[in-house]
């Protein structure tokens, strides 16, 4: 009887084990992707601004929602060459 009880809490613990991987596979969620904007004008420009959310808001249409499925980084160079460059290179 010993060995029969012992004998299934192996099969047990074996089939535990093997269905572990797949629960933690299911469990992750979606890929959250990165989405780097460039905006030409300064951040206090109401038509950057308009410009800005009218993108956030086509994607949000297509489903993407900001922290969610997509990050969003925004950097405003004003039209600052040096700083475009820079913030280019860091969203890559």
């Amino acid at each position: 009887m010993l060995g029969i009880i012992a004998r299934r809490e192996f099969i047990t613990l074996l089939g535990g084990a093997a269905a572990w991987p797949l629960a933690a596979r299911a469990q992750q969620g979606e890929r959250v992707r990165r989405i780097g904007v460039l905006m030409g004008g300064p951040e206090s420009d109401p038509e950057e601004q308009a410009r800005l959310a009218a993108f956030l808001d086509g994607l949000q249409q297509l489903g993407w929602t900001d922290g969610r499925t997509v990050r969003i980084d925004t950097r405003w160079p004003a039209g600052d060459a040096g700083r475009f460059r820079t913030y280019a290179a860091k969203l890559l």
